[in-house]
Parts: C-alpha cells; structure tokens; sequence
C-alpha cells in the first residue's frame, strides 16, 4: 500500500509552519510551541478501505477542533492516538485529557478538542461511523480517556504492528483488514467472550510481538526466561505456554532469537569478538553447545558464517519454523477473515 505523504522538511524555515496548519485546514488548528528554528514536521497517511492510519511526526504543539470548524467540516470520526510522549488537553464532553506515553486514547472529531503535547511521533487510527457504527456506543464511552489497561496497551501494539505490515498488503487484502481491525477494536475496547474469540488471532499476534520486544531488550540476560516473559508481558505460565508453543516453547523462541543474534554477530565485519565471546554473551554455556545449537538451526557452523563473512559475502539463515508457526505477520492474520 502507497501511502499519502507531506512534509514540511523541503520548504524555507518561515513558511512551514503555515503549511503545516495548512494540511490540517478545516481539521485541526495548529497552534506551535516555537517557530524560531522552523517548524519541520512530516505526516504519512493510508487511505484504507473505509478508515485510515496516519503517522505523524511534528514539534511540540496544540491542537484544537473548535465548534467553527466542525460545522465547516463535520467529519465526526474517531480517532484512535498513540503518542511517544504525554498528551494533555480538554476531551470532548469537557474531560481533562492526561495520556501518558504510549498509551492509545479515542476522541470524537464531532466533539470540540484540546490537544497538546511536546515534540512528537505518534499513530492515529481514523474510524468513520458510516463504517464502523456498531462500535459507537463502546468507543464515545471512552472518549477522551487513556486507555491504561491490559487490553488497552494491547490496541496501542497492534496499531504499531498494523503499520508495519501496511507495505505488504495488496488491495485485495483490505476488506479482511477492516473485518480485521473491527474485530480488535471490540476485543480491547469493549471486552466480552464474544469479541475475544472474533479477535483471537489479533490478540494473539499482538501479544507475540511484545514477546518478542520484551525478548529483544533482555537477551544479553541469563535470567531471561518464562518468569521474566510472564512478569512483562502480565500473563501467567500457562497463557505464554499457549501464545508461544507453535513456535516450539518458551525457552525455545528464546533460543533461535540468541542464535539469530549470533548470526548477526559472527556476520557483522566490526564485530572481532570470538566465537566464544559471542556464544557467552548471548548466554549459552560452552562453545560447544553453542556450535550444535548454530549448526542446527542454519546448517552451517558459526566458523563457516564468521568465514563467509570476511570475504564480502553473505550466508542466508535456514528458517527452521515448526509445524502451525506460520502466522507470523498481520496479512498472515488477517488471511483468517
């Protein structure tokens, strides 16, 4: 999928911050926290079959949607955010808005709306009523607040892995996505057995991509483990068992992350560490037991890709996936609709 780009990064210093409040006419009004060294801001949107997602990039800012500008364009979409950093403002039925850092909140754009934060990267899901009108009463619940729970955050990691897995997509794809995203907004923003087992796949993808970023920020640590994934994840024993046993176990996609790394490692010019360096850091006992592990994974010895490496080449791991691993992006998932 193509995206609808516009920044203002080309433009001279004094005149992008009226090009910025430009895209956003009839919208928002932009008022910025400082333009003495420009206003340099980026936004990338994807039209999709019935909403949209936007990411945006700008310095710190306020915007309002006043009662002027919903009668000149009374778009009443939702609006789904995830910020990198606060939000703070006015909801809109007069609630004081305090989001923290990534943490997804809903606001109405058929309500007034006071929205500040500093400099900024954030997601915005754009979900029209015509389209997803069943979920009105449920989400104008919740407007303007912070959606700070289990399944909230949850919302918050799909609308980062949604945007990942855009480029992939093709036009026939986008009805299942929006069956998709439908699915997922009910099961986070208005729990019941019902929405879960429609999102399940959802659910399940989303939680497997924290996995592995909590993975991710601990592999270099030895007591990395199913206690640690549990902890982080506020999952017990038997629920991460699940999420994780059609990749051959917890301690097991542990494993092929440390050896992926090593690869990466041993493939990696800069990197003059030995192989048995490498092998401790990523925690595995002995040489030895590293060497099976590697030749086991990709067929080959970690010498052979330190080898192939100093020449300029590449050796290509061998994915060794088990049986029923085979969702392992959004357009995997959504082939489920």
């Amino acid at each position: 999928m193509s995206p609808i780009q516009f920044s203002t990064h080309g433009l001279p210093p004094r005149e992008q911050i009226e090009a910025w409040r430009g895209w956003f006419d009839s919208v928002f009004d932009v008022v910025p926290g400082a333009v003495d060294d420009g206003f340099t801001a980026q936004s990338t949107t994807w039209t999709l079959d019935g909403f949209a997602l936007s990411r945006v990039a700008a310095p710190s800012l306020q915007a309002t949607r006043t009662k002027a500008l919903i009668r000149r364009n009374p778009i009443d979409h939702w609006a789904v955010t995830l910020g990198q950093r606060t939000t703070t403002g006015l909801g809109g039925n007069g609630e004081t808005l305090n989001v923290p850092a990534r943490t997804p909140f809903v606001v109405s754009l058929g309500r007034g709306l006071v929205s500040q934060r500093s400099q900024d990267e954030r997601l915005q899901l754009y979900l029209p009523r015509d389209t997803f009108g069943e979920l009105a009463p449920m989400l104008d619940a919740v407007q303007g607040q912070a959606l700070n729970t289990p399944l909230g955050k949850l919302l918050g990691d799909y609308l980062v892995l949604l945007e990942q897995s855009l480029a992939g997509l093709t036009p026939a794809d986008l009805p299942r996505l929006t069956n998709a995203v439908r699915a997922m907004m009910l099961a986070c923003v208005a729990p019941s057995t019902d929405h879960a087992v429609a999102a399940a796949n959802q659910i399940d993808i989303s939680r497997r991509e924290r996995a592995r970023q909590i993975i991710g920020r601990h592999l270099r640590h030895p007591s990395m483990g199913t206690d640690t994934l549990c902890r982080e994840l506020g999952m017990s024993r038997s629920q991460v068992y699940r999420l994780l046993q059609n990749d051959g176990g917890v301690m097991h996609y542990i494993q092929r992350r440390r050896l992926l790394q090593a690869y990466a490692d041993l493939s990696d010019l800069s990197n003059t560490r030995s192989i048995t360096a490498i092998a401790e850091s990523l925690c595995f006992p002995d040489a030895s037991s590293f060497t099976r592990a590697f030749r086991q994974e990709f067929g080959v010895s970690p010498r052979d890709v330190r080898a192939v490496s100093l020449t300029g080449q590449a050796l290509l791991p061998v994915p060794r996936h088990p049986p029923g691993s085979e969702i392992e992006t959004l357009r995997d998932c959504l082939r489920q609709f």
